[in-house]
């Protein structure tokens, strides 16, 4: 596993999970084409992309140029990295039959091919840096600090979190795992519990 310290973009759901057996960082999918109409989850890769950087990592087939093509048109090129697969013909195991174009997406690459993709885009692998640097670092908001803040494992811990979403001004649909890591791409453990504790004051009906 490699920690990248930019939000990383893939088109769905088998590309993010193949990733996730290479990368322990921020993955967000753009829903294939949803993404250009989804206003909240465009502002959320414009704010991860201010705070930490964007590497677009779509299939090399027209779909995944297309929206490479409108992520550039809406990030500054000063945040915004791109890492490309080669072109590689054939169909993903799960498939029925290959894509349109025939070429393999980003869940049909092997690891090494798309540790090879993120490393030619410049993508900044943490644990480098010296040792002394990575032990000054915050320790990350977890599951743990969910549930002590009613956030996770209660009957009304999916309100809680939508509530706190809405203040924050992220996608409602992001999951428990999901705003957790994006929490963490965003804010210091300090600045969430701050803001955490500040929006449960105002909501009071969580207890």
């Amino acid at each position: 596993m490699i920690r990248v310290k930019e939000a990383i973009v893939v088109e769905g759901r088998y590309d993010k999970h193949k990733l996730s057996a290479l990368v322990e960082g921020v993955i967000v999918e753009t829903g294939g084409f949803g993404i250009f109409r989804d206003r909240q989850k465009m502002a959320l890769l414009r704010r991860l992309a201010e705070e930490r950087g964007l590497i677009v990592l779509t299939d090399s087939d027209g779909a995944g140029f297309l929206i490479r093509s409108k992520l550039s048109a809406c990030i500054p090129p000063s945040q915004l990295k791109h890492a490309y697969i080669p072109d590689c013909f054939g169909k993903e195991r799960r498939k029925a039959r290959p894509s349109r174009e025939g070429k393999l997406g980003v869940e049909g690459m092997s690891l090494p091919v798309l540790q090879e993709a993120l490393e030619r885009a410049g993508a900044q692998v943490e644990g480098t840096e010296a040792a002394g640097t990575a032990a000054k670092k915050e320790p990350p908001v977890t599951k743990a600090d969910f549930f002590s803040l009613g956030l996770a494992g209660g009957p009304d811990s999916s309100r809680h979190r939508q509530a706190l979403q809405k203040a924050l001004g992220l996608p409602q649909r992001l999951s428990a795992n999901g705003l957790l890591q994006v929490i963490n791409a965003l804010y210091s453990r300090e600045e969430f519990f701050r803001l955490a504790r500040g929006n449960k004051e105002e909501d009071g009906t969580w207890s």
